[in-house]
């Protein structure tokens, strides 16, 4: 028999969720986790999408940096990393040169940086980025903590830190800084995957961004999940269920009510559909794994905040990786992260286009290859014949692209898009290199921001559940509760934020399902 009753209920079982439940459970609470999907994991799993293709891609969450050492050692994780060789590789306009940062050697990326006209940048380039590991040596330790004021992070980075990447729009620093348009275009995509927003962002939405992509583990290093995406979840389900929680998948919340007076002893009843049926449980707490308007909803008011995502996700299996035009060696090109048609210029341009409702051109795009660093991830006939992953990210690509227009033709539209920009830097088409599957079909398929709405309740396909926030909190702001202190208030009694809607949330990080449940710890 299924019980009813609960210390904590947990609404999604994505990656956050499930480190809630296993420091909860670890902590001797009752605790049971209702995901919508019957897979755990939320958009942090692996699947094998292509028909008769044995691969299994990371389809949705692909790199892992935010995840902290100290929850993998918390909760006895079986997860494995591992550094990719190169950092990036960057052609240059016309594809005859590019530049490579080779992460194991200084002298060849110096070298490369005079190869593409930036000579004068290859200085300024290692002290921007010893800059922004002093940022995550001091701040990263501080997302496990309850929250730091405004004036507690300037004090700790002092005050020319705190103007180059936290007062002042990110570009300007970029400008600042660097001289080579590209240069600048690399150094700017970390502020804008997934963020839509002009180089000079006086709101300061790409600063966030950007500060989430340069502070994890105080390196600021994205790596391969060994085993796919999946393998961190499956891990981290595997320890919450050693634990104690409760893991139900396949049951679709339906509500959330709350007596209309509440007690230190009123309970919080979740209703949920499985299998066809309507079930119930109830708990003192409810940790929320969803974003703000699907909370809404399920507390029966009409959601009133819009939120808008900004990425389009490709992902292609290939029977080998393509050539380029600069004859770079793939494998160095694409161990890394590949950025195409993403000068600083680029990026601006493809900004206003898409603001005026058009797509990019040239689309600003992203390449990473899982299956270089983790072969894993392929059957032994793929890994005989070569075959290898290719996941590209577009940039500057707002959901309100798709709004009111027809989702296939937009994929469509988008996916071109995609090919036209990586086809521009490559000395041959790279349809040609896709493998087929079993109905004949070519590996490839396409996630926009409504597919993501659609398949992951992300409402307007935002891969944070809506605009980020800065991971301290003004000098003003109430820290009186635990909820308030740990950044996972929902402003309803008992009911936390504990993905990526809490502050500090976004990414495959678990931080927001660690602070919900220090919260819960702290309140009890």
């Amino acid at each position: 028999m299924e019980s009813p009753d609960f210390d904590i209920v947990i609404i999604g079982g994505g990656h956050n969720g499930l480190v809630a439940a296993a420091y909860l459970a670890k902590a001797g609470k009752s605790v049971v986790v209702l995901e919508q999907h019957d897979v755990l994991g939320g958009a942090a799993v692996s699947t094998k999408a292509f028909e008769g293709v044995d691969a299994k891609l990371s389809r949705y969450s692909y790199l892992v940096s935010l995840l902290p050492t100290q929850i993998i050692n918390d909760l006895g994780l079986d997860v494995k990393i591992a550094p990719r060789r190169f950092g990036s590789f960057t052609p240059a306009r016309g594809g005859e040169v590019g530049l490579l940062i080779d992460e194991s050697d200084a002298v060849a990326t110096k070298d490369s940086f005079e190869s593409v006209g930036a000579a004068g940048d290859f200085e300024a380039w290692q002290k921007f980025y010893k800059k922004t590991e002093t940022v995550a040596t001091r701040l990263f330790p501080s997302l496990l903590e309850p929250l730091s004021t405004e004036s507690d992070v300037k004090e700790s980075l002092g005050s020319d830190l705190w103007t180059e990447f936290f007062d002042q729009p990110i570009g300007r620093t970029i400008e600042n800084t660097f001289e080579s348009d590209l240069v600048r275009g690399i150094v700017m995509t970390d502020a804008l995957i997934g963020t839509f927003a002009p180089l000079h962002d006086e709101a300061l939405d790409a600063n966030k961004c950007f500060l989430y992509h340069v502070i994890g583990n105080g390196t600021g290093e994205w790596n391969i999940p060994i085993g796919g995406m999946g393998a961190v979840t499956q891990s981290m389900a595997t320890r919450a269920h050693a634990f104690g929680a409760e893991l139900r998948s396949g049951c679709k919340v339906l509500t959330i009510d709350t007596p209309p007076t509440t007690t230190e002893a009123s309970r919080h009843t979740v209703t949920y559909d499985h299998d066809g049926r309507t079930r119930s449980v109830s708990a003192r707490y409810v940790l929320a794994n969803v974003a703000r308007p699907v909370l809404e909803s399920l507390r029966g008011r009409s959601p009133v905040h819009t939120i808008e995502g900004a990425q389009v996700k490709v992902n292609m299996m290939l029977t080998r990786l393509p050539k380029l035009k600069t004859h770079t060696d793939p494998v160095a090109a694409f161990g890394g992260t590949l950025h195409i048609n993403e000068g600083f210029e680029q990026l601006q341009v493809a900004f206003e286009q898409a603001s005026r409702g058009e797509i990019p051109q040239p689309l600003p795009c992203e390449v990473y290859c899982h299956s270089i660093t983790d072969s894993t991830i392929l059957g032994p006939d793929l890994r005989e014949l070569g075959a290898q992953t290719l996941t590209v990210f577009a940039l500057q690509t707002p959901h309100s692209l798709l709004r009111d227009k027809n989702g296939t033709e937009m994929r469509k539209a988008l996916q071109d898009a995609v090919i036209e920009s990586i086809n521009s830097i490559l000395s041959e088409d790279i349809r040609d290199l896709l493998v087929v599957d079993s109905n004949g079909n070519p590996c490839i398929e396409t996630k926009t921001t409504l597919d993501l709405e659609q398949a992951l309740g992300l409402p307007g396909g935002n891969i944070f559940h809506g605009p980020l926030s800065w991971p301290f909190v003004a000098d003003n702001a109430p820290r009186s509760t635990p909820a308030e202190r740990w950044g996972v208030d929902s402003g309803e009694p008992r009911i936390f934020y504990c993905g990526s809607t809490a502050r500090r949330g976004g990414a495959v990080s678990g931080i927001g399902g660690h602070n919900a449940a220090m919260a819960v710890l702290e309140s009890d």
